[in-house]
């Protein structure tokens, strides 16, 4: 009675092993017979898109309105300054005197 437990677990066992387990499955049917090499398709990466950098905002600063002041000495401005930007004046003098635009 021993004797016959033994063999029918032993062949149990082996019968439980010769079941292919899930994962094994396409292997055991897979192209080839008794399982194959599986060569997936190509995988394509694509490479990183270009990184273009923006450049800094310019600031001007608010526009000059007012003239250039020049101590005693106001005159109008040759052109679009901004505020505070350094400019002259001509005195009666026959000089020119430093001033800022307003």
């Amino acid at each position: 009675m021993r004797k016959a437990i033994l063999v029918f677990s032993a062949v149990a066992m082996a019968g439980a092993l010769m079941v292919p387990h899930a994962a094994q499955a396409w292997w055991r049917h897979g192209p080839f017979w008794g399982g194959g090499i599986y060569i997936g398709p190509p995988v394509y990466v694509a490479p990183p898109p270009p990184v273009y950098y923006a450049p800094p905002p310019v600031y001007y600063g608010p526009a000059a309105q007012g003239g250039c002041y020049a101590g005693p000495y106001v005159c109008p401005l040759p052109g679009p300054m901004a505020a505070g930007a350094p400019c002259s004046c001509p005195t009666n003098e026959g000089g020119r005197v430093g001033g800022r635009a307003r």
